[in-house]
């Protein structure tokens, strides 16, 4: 097994160097009520690279405005990123091909993510195609918010706000999972945890 890359083992502030991936899609109602028309959702899940901590938005669709909009909130929380990573998905076109053709440079799409990201200082990087083992940390985040979105939430249909809100809750609940004990002491129950390293 080779080195881990210095972006996993540097002292860095939270978020410096992460991963993106998307989840879903999710049943969301647009409004509370009988007659609300549900439509799909998906969760934009950004994942520090040194603690595993992880960061939830919503958002409506696929689309290059939607992560765009995404990436800003998130940024405006959490800090700009030195490097984002992930993997060649069909999220931000939906398909393969259209994804290739993003990645040539020759979309209009990919060159407002490449300029909103590079306005910024972050460098873009995409894995190897057919190489999903390369993001093996941003895929096991997923399978942990997935985890409690099953078992709290199952197949009922929330709306936009109450959505927003449980993936809060489930961010907090992710980022308080134990890493490693503290102390040596067998009788100290305490774990440091990925939300030490958020909030202390």
């Amino acid at each position: 097994m080779v080195q881990l890359p210095q972006s996993r083992v540097t002292q860095s502030r939270p978020f410096l160097h992460s991963g993106v991936d998307y989840a879903g899609p999710f049943s969301i109602r647009a409004s509370r009520g009988r007659g609300a028309k549900s439509c799909k959702g998906y969760i934009v899940i950004f994942i520090r690279f040194t603690t595993s901590a992880v960061h939830l938005e919503l958002v409506p669709d696929y689309t290059t405005e939607a992560f765009i909009a995404a990436y800003k909130r998130f940024t405006s929380r959490r800090g700009i990123c030195a490097s984002t990573a992930r993997d060649c998905g069909t999220n931000l076109v939906g398909a393969d091909s259209e994804l290739r053709r993003l990645l040539a440079a020759s979309s209009k799409e990919f060159a407002e993510i490449a300029n909103t990201l590079a306005s910024h200082g972050t460098q873009w990087r995409f894995n190897p195609p057919s190489a999903p083992h390369f993001g093996g940390k941003w895929e096991a985040g997923v399978k942990s918010v997935k985890f409690h979105l099953k078992r709290v939430i199952g197949e009922a249909t929330q709306t936009f706000e109450q959505f927003a809100t449980f993936l809060t809750q489930v961010e907090a609940t992710v980022n308080s999972r134990p890493l490693c004990a503290i102390s040596d002491d067998p009788r100290d129950p305490s774990a440091l945890t990925p939300g030490h390293f958020l909030v202390g």
